[in-house]
């Protein structure tokens, strides 16, 4: 039987501010907050979620995972992300149709264009 995903855990310098921001971001709700963890999910009992865990040192280098948004408006979402405290950030993306964004510890994630807005072939994001 094969592993269920459970959630991905997210390094923090402020676990609860950044799990609320987070929160805020997607439309979940906290459903855990401890000392030493905030666990983030859309339901209660909806996985998978995003678990953030209190870390000693600021993110240094590019994530290796990031997380893709999806809006029905990308330029009305980027602009709600900014205006919550995400900035613009270049990993070296290039021209391309997605946004990378930078939450308030600097974690990259892009905002995709909608799926009907898309120009780009099926096979990439």
């Amino acid at each position: 039987m094969p592993s269920r995903w459970e959630q991905v855990v997210v390094d923090a310098e402020d676990p609860a501010r950044l799990a609320r921001w987070w929160a805020e971001a997607l439309g979940y709700v906290i459903v855990n907050e401890a000392p030493d963890e905030v666990e983030i999910r859309r339901t209660p009992s909806e996985l998978p979620g995003l678990l953030f865990t209190p870390v000693p040192d600021a993110k240094q280098v590019k994530n290796r995972l990031h997380i893709d948004l999806r809006p029905d408006d990308q330029e009305a979402e980027v602009e709600r992300l900014v205006g919550m405290g995400a900035r613009s950030v270049d990993v070296g993306q290039g021209d391309v149709p997605w946004v990378v964004l930078a939450d308030p510890e600097g974690n990259e994630f892009c905002v995709l264009a909608s799926r009907t807005a898309r120009r780009v072939s099926p096979n990439s994001r």
